[in-house]
Parts: structure tokens; C-alpha cells; sequence
């Protein structure tokens, strides 16, 4: 915390010309307890010192931006826990199959995937994922969105980021309506982190897009997203970013300088081949950390995967059981 103060007051005073007290040498000045003075005074003391000294640094940093930059380099005071809690309305129209139709074989192909990343993590920094697409209504919106569920029943903390500011659908898919997000955030003057609410039911975090703003690349390219980014990887464990397409569209290329590596969404019958390899040359090789295939259709599997489902197990097993019981029962009745 001290290399926090210092670089919040030596900006502040080079900002304002104000000379701020050292903010060490006082907090140690009052946090010794005079011999008088109880212990429930010392602590009441020590508590509004702590307030006064957070609601300081915050000060600073609102007018200051670089100030707030130094300081989430070295810790932040915003938890996770600090957002609000929002009761979220999954219905099977939203394709969200991970949440609807949990003992599906797509939903267990979201499994795998998010066995896949963590398996990946194991052997390099990985965190911040981009999901894109070479063009619209490949399905990445419906990737991240089970991706972050999957991610998100580990107990681990995972937030839905949603990257596209021009085309926003992932409120809509939890049944939220409008909300302030992205980009709301981007063209306000407040510093602290906002616009994120944890999700009840599904057990991760959303920060929407917001309402679609008219200058989106310009506000990515601010410097305020990158400094989010960094203070965002603090928080969580996961950030799946939901990005625009890659064509015709250079959104997404602003995202992938930011996150750890890109997962590309192509859809069976759609994606042709032109679009894919030019989408390919413009992700970098070592940003590609694999190709979704969405919407493909395999009777033979899905036949073959229901008769392994949690579902179908536990049904059979208490079939089952309810068989022997019987013929226990009968074995045990006496004959006349």
C-alpha cells in the first residue's frame, strides 16, 4: 500500500502544486494509541484512518490518470464482491444450452472445451481469452457465454466481458434488458471500475457492452481499456472476451493485442473458406490457441452420448435398484 500512496501523492502534488502530508508517517502517527485511550478507540481510529486514506488515493486518482495506472500495477482496493448481484431469466430460445440443457452433448462439449484451456494454462499465461469469429452469426456469443458458465462452476471468479460495442447481444441473452456497460465506461471521466454485475444462477460476473456508442474503435484505442484490462486480471480468475468479428471489422485486432490468446468460432454450413483463411492470417499464430467448430450435427453421437448422460445414468441406476428391491421382497415373503 505504501508504493500506492507514494505515487498518488507525488502526482497529486506535481498535478495541483498542493504539498499532501506523508501519508506513512501519519498513518503511523495515529494508529499509536495513546495511554489513555481504550482499545475500542484505537480501532475506531484506525478504521476512519483506513476510510480517509482510501477516499484520499481515490481523489487523487480521479484526477489523475496515470496515478490510478501506477497504483492498479501494485494492487487495487476493488473486490469482486464490490458488484452488485442481478437475477438473470435463461430461456432455451437463448441457446445457452450449458445452463437449459446441462446433460446435452453440447453441453458437454463445453466441458471439454474448458478442460482444454485450463490444461493450456498449465503451460503458459493464459487468462484473458478473446472468442471471435471471421464474420457475424458464427455463433461466438453463444461460445463465450457457455465457456464462462463451464469456467465459472469451479468456483473460480470468471467475468463475461462483452467486446463487441456495436452489435451487443449478451444482455438480451440473460434476460436482463438494458444495461450500462463497456461502453458507458469508456466515455465517462470516473476512474473506478464499474458496469460489471455478478450474475445469480449462472455464478459469474457481466460487464455488457452498454449501449452502442458512435465512435467505438476510437474509445478502445483511448489507453482507459488497456489500463481496465490490467485491473480487470487482478480480479478474476478468467476474462472471456465476447469480440466483433475479425472482418471487415479491426475491433477485434485492438482485443488481441490485450488478451492471452484467441479461440476462433466457425459454424458447419456457414463459414466458407475465404473468410476463414483471411480471418487466420489476421489472428497471429501464437494469439491462436484453437477452432471452434459450432452447430454441428451428428445423430450417431448424440445417440450414442444419451445413453452416457447424467441424466440417463441416474434413471437406469434407480431402475435398477428399484428391481432388486422387489426381488428381495419376494424372495423374502414365506410360502404357504
Amino acid at each position: 500500500m505504501s508504493r500506492i500512496f507514494d505515487a498518488l501523492q507525488r502526482s497529486g502534488e506535481e498535478r495541483t502544486g498542493v504539498k499532501y502530508p506523508d501519508m506513512i508517517s501519519v498513518a503511523t502517527e495515529a494508529l499509536e494509541p495513546r495511554h489513555e485511550d481504550s482499545a475500542d478507540q484505537a480501532g475506531t481510529e484506525r478504521t476512519a484512518l483506513e476510510r480517509a486514506t482510501t477516499e484520499r488515493a481515490r481523489a487523487i486518482a480521479e484526477f489523475d490518470p496515470a496515478a490510478l495506472t501506477e497504483a492498479l500495477e501494485h494492487g487495487a482496493a476493488t473486490t469482486s464482491a464490490e458488484f452488485p448481484t442481478l437475477q438473470v431469466a435463461v430461456t432455451a430460445a437463448s441457446r445457452l444450452v450449458f445452463f437449459t440443457e446441462p446433460d446435452s452433448l453440447a453441453a458437454e462439449k463445453f466441458r471439454f472445451l474448458g478442460v482444454r484451456l485450463r490444461q493450456l494454462a498449465q503451460t503458459r499465461p493464459l487468462k484473458k481469452v478473446l472468442v471471435t469469429s471471421t464474420l457475424p452469426e458464427e455463433g461466438k456469443s453463444l461460445v463465450s457465454a457457455n465457456l464462462a458458465g463451464v469456467l465459472g462452476r469451479r468456483k473460480q471468479k470468471v467475468l463475461l466481458l462483452e467486446g463487441d460495442l456495436r452489435r451487443p447481444v449478451l444482455a438480451q441473452q440473460f434476460g436482463l434488458g438494458r444495461l450500462a456497460g463497456l461502453g458507458e465506461w469508456l466515455k465517462g471521466d470516473r476512474q473506478a471500475v464499474s458496469n460489471i454485475y455478478r450474475l445469480e444462477g449462472p455464478g459469474f460476473w457481466l460487464m455488457p457492452a452498454g449501449d452502442p456508442p458512435d465512435n467505438p474503435l476510437e474509445l478502445m484505442q483511448s489507453g482507459k481499456l488497456s489500463r481496465l484490462m490490467e485491473h480487470l486480471a487482478t480480479l478474476f480468475d478468467w476474462i472471456i472476451v465476447d469480440s466483433p468479428p475479425l472482418l471487415p471489422l479491426a475491433d477485434t485486432t485492438v482485443w488481441a493485442r490485450m488478451t492471452d490468446g484467441a479461440l476462433l468460432v466457425t459454424r458447419e454450413g456457414k463459414t466458407e473458406k475465404g473468410p476463414l483463411q483471411r480471418g487466420l492470417e489476421i489472428l497471429r499464430k501464437s494469439d491462436l490457441l484453437g477452432v471452434v467448430l459450432n452447430g454441428r450435427t451428428s445423430g450417431d453421437t448424440q445417440n450414442y452420448y444419451q445413453r452416457y448422460s447424467p441424466t440417463r445414468v441416474k434413471k437406469e441406476n434407480k431402475e435398477r435398484e428399484d428391481r432388486e428391491s422387489k426381488d428381495k421382497e419376494s424372495k423374502d415373503q414365506p410360502t404357504s
